[in-house]
């Protein structure tokens, strides 16, 4: 087998997509997805976007993605990469596509001295928890996390 990991490029985007399902569906949130192949093409790869892409391949053939962005850290003062999905398709995952596109990450982070790379996981997902401590990442049990969406965000934005 051989994994490589590239940026993504538009024509990427029914990949993307797909995996981003097939996320969803692992994550038990099947019908949360409401956005589409062509939003995820100009979302990602638009001209305004600040959000990044990589694909692992295996053998040239599509098996996984991870979609990032810069964060700020105030008291670093240092940008951060936060990643906000990886994704490995069920029947490759355990391989080091996984890993290897966090190192990749790590790596990209260390070179832009950048003084974090941060993620979030669901509680329930022991796998991913038990591999993401094996390589060193500490959860950051202490932070409670918020969010305002959909009609919430929008009461609150015309209160």
């Amino acid at each position: 087998m051989s994994i490589t990991i590239r940026d993504a490029i538009a024509s990427d985007s029914q990949a993307i997509y797909d995996f981003i399902i097939e996320l969803a569906v692992y994550e038990k949130e099947p019908d949360a997805v409401v956005t589409s192949v062509e939003e995820t093409r100009e979302k990602i790869f638009g001209e305004k976007s600040s959000v990044k892409a990589l694909i692992c391949e295996e053998d040239g053939v599509a098996i996984g993605h991870a979609i990032y962005f810069y964060n700020y850290s105030t008291w670093l003062g240092k940008y951060g990469v936060y990643l906000e999905d990886l994704y490995v398709t069920e029947p490759k995952r355990g391989a080091g596509a996984g890993k290897a596109m966090l190192k990749h990450l790590a790596q990209k982070a260390l070179r832009e001295d950048c003084g974090r790379f941060e993620w979030s996981c669901l509680d329930w997902n022991t796998p991913s928890r038990d591999f993401y401590e094996s390589i060193g990442a500490v959860s950051q049990d202490e932070w409670v996390g918020y969010r305002l969406e959909g009609d919430r965000l929008a009461d609150f934005a015309n209160s």
